[in-house]
């Protein structure tokens, strides 16, 4: 599942593409149908994500959310060709080639392939949404709804530590699962939850009344900077330089971008004890037992 710097990412970029433009939208999968219609011919205005949540706005106070879910996942594409986002054209889609328009000016998209539940097409570009577990068109007070239900956004503006610290310093869950709860934390998935307790150096079966406000604070701003950089690169690292083969090495290569994460029984990069790991809430938690001990 996308984990929520990804979503960021996806909602700059459809402000940065798509907004302020006029776009088409349908379901080719049928499933759809009924909200693309609400929307169709509409300028999307603008485009936000709170935690794993993308939200696209077109005016007169009506949001298409998107929830990626374990299995959802956008296609762009232009007169190029097809593109992901993890690794996006640096080149405005549409740019390098004069693009081929039908006879209302939107883009000649090719035949959607597959289950495609909402194409957005532009001037000059198209967009594919396949699998996602939510998508539908909510009023204002829907979209407050579903943000109402989460918990703090540590890439929003409005992101209040506090907030979530109410919780965790209260609660006997470990913080391994607190930071897994979307109302606790939005945005926070199984690679960050991992790497940012390694990094801090805490025990992920600690509950999270254990935690001094300290480490909470320090936590959560590890937290912000990991997301933040993942926003601008597309992928997750949480490797610091110094822990790696090749401190220069750009990119930096897969094997070498996480701590613990899909390491089990590999020597930790730092202090050389063997990674574990267990299933917990039904997913895998890595941690290092000598440099988490506390």
């Amino acid at each position: 599942m996308p984990e929520g710097h990804m979503l960021h990412r996806l909602a700059n970029h459809f402000a940065e593409f798509y907004g302020g433009r006029r776009l088409r939208v349908s379901s080719p999968q049928g499933r759809f149908a009924e909200g693309a219609a609400r929307i169709d011919g509409r300028v999307m205005a603008e485009a936000e994500a709170y935690g794993k949540h993308l939200f696209l706005g077109f005016g007169h106070g009506e949001w298409l959310r998107i929830h990626l879910g374990l299995y959802g996942a956008l296609t762009f594409g232009d007169a190029d060709g097809e593109y992901g986002l993890a690794m996006p054209r640096e080149a405005v889609p549409g740019a390098s080639r004069t693009p081929a328009r039908d006879a209302d000016g939107f883009f000649a998209a090719p035949p959607p392939v597959g289950a495609v539940r909402v194409r957005l097409v532009a001037a000059d570009s198209w967009v594919d949404l396949r699998g996602p577990s939510a998508c539908e068109v909510l009023d204002e007070a829907g979209k407050r709804a579903v943000q109402d239900r989460l918990g703090p956004d540590p890439l929003r503006a409005d992101a209040d530590p506090e907030r979530a610290w109410r919780t965790v310093g209260r609660s006997r869950s470990t913080i391994a699962a607190l930071l897994m709860r979307q109302d606790v934390i939005a945005g926070v998935g199984n690679i960050y939850r991992a790497e940012a307790l390694f990094r801090a150096g805490v025990e992920p079966h600690r509950a999270g009344r254990d935690l001094t406000r300290a480490e909470w604070d320090a936590l959560w701003a590890d937290l912000t900077g990991l997301l933040e950089a993942g926003v601008e690169c597309g992928r997750i690292v949480t490797t610091r330089p110094e822990d790696r083969g090749d401190p220069a090495a750009d990119p930096v290569p897969r094997e070498e971008s996480f701590y613990v994460c899909y390491r089990t029984g590999e020597p930790c990069r730092r202090c050389g004890a063997p990674i574990r790991s267990e299933r917990l809430a039904a997913r895998t938690l890595y941690w290092c037992p000598g440099c988490q001990a506390r």
